[in-house]
């Protein structure tokens, strides 16, 4: 990895890390109280940070980006959706709320912009791990050391990229919370060195940055579970598709997922 370009990242991106930065310590300042949560009728839990930290998000996008539509979690779970043309954006302002209870540290903020489609930029925010994760198609994908209590410095954010599997065998990310037989099904046919277990859209994260090489995953998901996350890889030069190896797009009916594969080179 290197910093040499890290300043190529567009205002725009820089923008949305630092709102999913700012965000991120409204996460914060629950997670050291004692943390409650509901249960939303799609049966996965809510807390005051979710709402609080979506609440400032949207507040923010809408200063930056008045004409945009933003497709938000709890929005949605509140029967919020907007209509969304070709332009918009998904927001889940806490991904891995299960993470977030059990405060284990796997938890991020995520912010994705989609044109045509396709996820064309995305910041990753994992608040108690002082990690963020940012990328877009026209200048890469970075990751940076930030943090609480100041700001980004993009300055210091280092350039990542995807890397070829090891001869060896593959590192697999696999899901804290979600791990399922479909997925040791598929891994079958592959030679596995490691496993990374982690929660949230973290492992996107990590194939884009070279520490893991492949994520299936066969369990439910939003599409704001996974965009902001799918845009850093597809910066960093990987990739995310159906099962079927179709391409995996957004603005669906619902916002609901199909099962899909997330690899590096």
């Amino acid at each position: 990895m290197t910093n040499l370009h890290a300043h190529a990242s567009s205002p725009m991106l820089r923008a949305l890390a630092r709102i999913a930065y700012d965000a991120g310590a409204i996460v914060l300042s629950h997670y050291t109280n004692e943390i409650t949560a509901t249960w939303k009728e799609d049966h996965s839990p809510v807390t005051a940070a979710d709402v609080e930290a979506e609440r400032f998000i949207l507040k923010r996008l809408a200063q930056l980006a008045p004409d945009v539509p933003v497709v938000a979690e709890e929005e949605v779970a509140a029967g919020r959706t907007p209509k969304v043309g070709k332009h918009f954006f998904l927001v889940d302002p806490l991904d891995g709320t299960k993470e977030f209870v059990n405060k284990n540290g796997e938890f991020t903020v995520n912010i994705a912009e989609i044109i045509d489609g396709k996820p064309v930029r995305g910041v990753v925010y994992a608040p108690a791990r002082d990690r963020i994760f940012y990328g877009e198609s026209l200048s890469g994908a970075y990751d940076l050391h930030c943090p609480p209590g100041g700001a980004p410095d993009f300055a210091e954010g280092h350039q990542v990229s995807a890397r070829e599997p090891g001869k060896d065998g593959l590192v697999v990310a696999i899901s804290r919370s979600h791990n399922d037989g479909k997925t040791a099904e598929y891994l079958a046919a592959y030679r596995v060195k490691n496993f990374l277990v982690a929660g949230s859209s973290l492992k996107f994260c990590l194939i884009a940055a070279g520490e893991a090489d492949l994520y299936p995953r066969h369990g439910r998901t939003m599409e704001w579970d996974t965009a902001a996350g799918h845009a850093v890889l597809a910066a960093a030069g990987g990739a995310v598709t159906t099962v079927e190896g179709k391409p995996f797009t957004y603005g669906k009916p619902g916002f609901a997922n199909p099962h899909f594969i997330a690899r590096g080179l």
